[in-house]
């Protein structure tokens, strides 16, 4: 199951919708929908997530949110890891090979060393010269 399937699943189910009417109203087959939510489907398109947004009234952060696990639903990802430090290349190819064996608890753990290193790139590129919470850089 993807990231935006599974919340799909869970706000039709919250609602008391049915597959089959939900997947009529998208203009999609139940069999496709279905796929969808189970992860069986590639990233959904940029019209569908409208749809879905639209069938379910979501509007402003909960529709940015579908929207983002929308676009980390890609359940074959490729990893380019060209021009990084060889341990990133060797991270991914160990990640691609071992990722089924993971518990919930350690994927909940590297999910959150990416969130922490996401937090910290976003505080770097908004960080103003010159500014007395800025990061300061060595001499």
């Amino acid at each position: 199951m993807t990231p935006f399937g599974e919340r799909v699943r869970q706000l039709r189910r919250e609602r008391g919708r049915m597959l089959k009417d939900m997947a009529a109203h998208l203009g999609v087959s139940s069999a496709y929908l279905s796929a969808l939510e189970r992860g069986e489907r590639g990233k959904p398109t940029w019209a569908l997530i409208q749809g879905v947004l639209q069938y379910f009234h979501i509007i402003w952060d909960e529709a940015d949110e579908l929207a983002r696990l929308a676009d980390l639903s890609d359940p074959k990802v490729k990893i380019d890891t060209a021009n990084t430090d060889p341990a990133a290349t060797l991270l991914a190819n160990r990640l691609a090979r071992e990722i089924r064996g993971l518990t919930p608890e350690e994927l909940d753990q590297m999910i959150a060393v990416l969130d922490q290193a996401q937090e910290r790139e976003r505080k770097a590129a908004c960080a103003i010269p010159g500014d007395a919470q800025a990061p300061v850089s060595p001499r």
